[in-house]
């Protein structure tokens, strides 16, 4: 380790935090700190590395292509910090350690957990929110949920739900959406992070995305569907995203067509321990979960 001693780690954390967080202001949420505290941090950290992790824009900071190989290691880092910790602080008998993206957890996951602990009052869940695969046999994660194409090396990944995507507004701009063809001069909500384009479901209508109007552009889905509620426009979805907000009336899916991504939900185990009584109650409760959702 001669390269740690040239940085402090608490300008790391500010780093990884803005990194992960797109912004000054959420690394300082959660730092709980200022945001002039986090900015001071990082400039130092970047004055102690000698070069640049980020740019600054008329529109906030981003990291530089550096920045984003730096920011992607130092959270893999961290993570392993946080489990090490993390082993010293439960009863793993007792405590399930769930991996799961901040936007499934935050959007469906979290509202559900109530019936889980109802369910299973035995057990403690304790939630790690990351977008990165985490394996189970170099962490105390006991359970990973993410969404790909389920070819990951070395562990077990069952599968749980396709992701479908389908356009979502708010009731007064699905008003003016009788037909496909009328998305392409509404108001358009992009995530700046997604790797599922419009085309996916625009190509099988005959549709282009070329064509679509503008709009406001977001860097977390989560975002997207607030903009969406608010009624900025219309987004791209998917069943776990935009579910509660659409049974309760925020959103409209103002058409039938849904388009099926290459990517899915998995449910990513240890492919080498067996699996424990915990893990297998935590998945039959999910999966009965998912399977409501789908009929309502």
């Amino acid at each position: 380790m001669k390269h740690l001693p040239r940085v402090h780690l608490n300008g790391l954390r500010a780093v990884e935090a803005v990194g992960r967080g797109g912004s000054l202001s959420a690394a300082a949420e959660e730092l709980g700190v200022s945001v002039g505290a986090v900015s001071q941090q990082v400039l130092k950290t970047e004055a102690q590395l000698g070069v640049a992790i980020f740019e600054r824009t008329g529109r906030g900071i981003r990291p530089t292509a550096l920045g984003h190989q730096f920011i992607e290691r130092l959270g893999a880092g961290f993570q392993a910090l946080d489990s090490a910790v993390a082993l010293t602080r439960h009863d793993t008998d007792s405590v399930l350690t769930i991996s799961v993206a901040p936007v499934f957890a935050a959007k469906w996951l979290v509202p559900r957990l109530a019936r889980y602990a109802k369910a299973h009052p035995e057990t403690k869940l304790r939630l790690e929110a990351s977008i990165g695969l985490v394996h189970p046999d170099s962490t105390d994660i006991d359970l990973a949920i993410r969404v790909g194409e389920g070819h990951w090396p070395d562990v077990r990944a069952e599968y749980l739900l396709p992701q479908e995507v389908f356009p979502v507004c708010a009731p007064s701009i699905a008003r003016n959406l009788r037909t496909p063809e009328d998305v392409l001069t509404a108001p358009i909500i992009r995530d700046a992070n997604s790797n599922i384009e419009w085309d996916v479901w625009l190509k099988p209508l005959g549709l282009d995305e070329r064509d679509l109007a503008e709009g406001d552009t977001f860097t977390d889905a989560a975002l997207c569907l607030d903009a969406a509620i608010a009624g900025q426009g219309v987004m791209l979805a998917w069943h776990t995203l935009a579910h509660d907000a659409l049974r309760g009336g925020q959103l409209v899916a103002p058409f039938r067509e849904r388009a099926k991504t290459r990517f899915s939900y998995w449910l990513v185990t240890s492919q080498k321990r067996p699996e424990p009584a915990k893990v297998r109650g935590f998945k039959s409760w999910l999966q009965s979960e998912i399977a409501q959702m789908l009929a309502e």
